[in-house]
């Protein structure tokens, strides 16, 4: 059986747990889908430094389950660098096992839904994401601007990862739709990524936004794309096809 490892770079085994019914939902049922959550370390990734620190909880436990797996998800929303450093493991490498991030994944999968005159823009938690996910999108589209017709930008709701799951509900709500507003008006929309892990299951509340600022009809034209999902969707098909 095909086995794929999710990878939850911090230490919150919630934040792991709450993954699982997405994968769930996608009923590859002839793959093993496993769980790794960090050992040690952040309990929450706010920021690149945060990133950075999380490799070193993590890689060493990793590295010694590799040859086990034909895939790897880093369920980090951010150009997160255990993907660059997964990749280059010799047992991955020379047995050209797929490695993504949901970062990568929902970029990814964004502008193959999308339509031509469309854009996909990012909804993240703390602010600090602005600029990180903005360069992230840059760099991974290597457009060098800011001013990518493909890329409408990326809002945020002001929380950290954790505060989606132990914060007032309606606060959460309120500032999820609010940032998916302020995304909407920047251009025509036609995807809309989960930038964070913590969001999963939160695109209820991304497409009612979506109905009360653009309409019934074209609200729910909008994709809402889970990197979670799309990851393992991209790996699973990567490793049948042997890419």
């Amino acid at each position: 059986m095909r086995s794929i490892l999710i990878i939850n770079p911090n230490s919150t085994e919630q934040m792991t747990n709450g993954l699982k019914p997405l994968v769930d939902a996608l009923q590859f049922k002839d793959t093993a889908h496993e769980y790794f959550t960090a050992p040690s370390g952040p309990k929450s990734i706010n920021n690149e430094d945060d990133a950075l620190e999380s490799v070193g909880h993590c890689l060493p436990a990793l590295q010694k389950d590799l040859e086990r797996h034909d895939a790897f998800l880093v369920a980090c929303y951010s150009h997160h660098p255990l993907v660059p450093l997964l990749k280059e493991e010799p047992g991955v490498r020379s047995a050209r096992k797929p490695v993504t991030g949901i970062f990568e994944a929902s970029v990814s999968t964004s502008l193959q839904v999308i339509h031509p005159d469309e854009k996909f823009g990012i909804v993240s938690t703390g602010k600090v994401w602005e600029a990180i996910l903005t360069d992230a999108t840059i760099a991974f589209l290597g457009t060098r601007s800011e001013a990518s017709e493909r890329f409408a930008g990326v809002e945020t709701t002001g929380l950290n990862a954790t505060d989606l799951h132990d914060a007032p509900a309606e606060e959460v709500r309120t500032r999820m739709k609010d940032a998916v507003k302020r995304l909407l008006r920047k251009g025509k929309v036609g995807a809309i990524c989960l930038g964070c892990a913590g969001m999963a299951g939160m695109d209820e509340m991304v497409r009612e936004a979506c109905v009360e600022e653009l309409g019934d009809v074209e609200g729910k034209r909008v994709r809402v794309v889970d990197g979670v999902m799309a990851g393992v969707a991209w790996l699973e098909g990567a490793v049948r096809a042997a890419f």
